[in-house]
């Protein structure tokens, strides 16, 4: 009996294993393919990725920069600040989650990324801000993703790599604090 439930375990292990890097790392949405321009903010392309985790190698700006791994949030990200507003992201190479500094008090400069930096609800978000998400267990590198649009109601980000399914832009309602 212990040997048949040990089986059910290890097939069961197996095919969420295998399920989850299939998702993350296979393009089930055949309407698009890897590295096709989907969207672009301020003529800075963002680019299809297939599944979540999938990674095709390293960009590098023309003088060296590291950008980052190709299709990543973080590569577009770093990509957009880089050509739109001429800035290189400090740290070369970082996880989503890690654009936030949780040492940094809000409204002080981050100096691993050369910005400053806000608590979620504080400030009012303005168009070219970065909104990073936290870490979680099927994905544990986080998000970041840049704000394309601002009404007192919401927000829009602009994304790239949100899945095979996700659209590259979401709205979320705007939380901050009107008093």
């Amino acid at each position: 009996m212990k040997k048949y439930i040990v089986t059910i375990i290890l097939i069961i292990g197996f095919l969420c294993f295998s399920s989850y890097w299939a998702f993350t790392h296979v393009n089930f949405n055949p309407s698009h393919h890897v590295g096709e321009v989907i969207d672009e903010l301020n003529s800075v392309k963002v680019y299809y990725n297939g599944g979540m985790n999938n990674v095709t190698g390293r960009n590098l700006a023309p003088d060296g920069y590291n950008l980052g791994l190709k299709y990543q949030c973080v590569e577009f990200v770093k990509r957009y600040y880089y050509e739109f507003y001429h800035h290189k992201i400090l740290e070369a190479q970082v996880n989503a989650k890690d654009f936030l500094d949780m040492k940094t008090p809000s409204g002080q400069i981050n100096c691993a990324r050369g910005l400053l930096q806000f608590d979620n609800g504080t400030v009012q978000p303005q168009i070219g801000d970065l909104l990073i998400f936290k870490g979680y267990l099927l994905n544990p590198y986080g998000r970041v993703a840049i704000i394309s649009k601002v009404t007192d109601h919401n927000i829009e980000i602009i994304q790239q790599n949100p899945g095979p399914f996700t659209t590259s832009r979401v709205t979320y309602r705007n939380t901050t604090n009107q008093a």
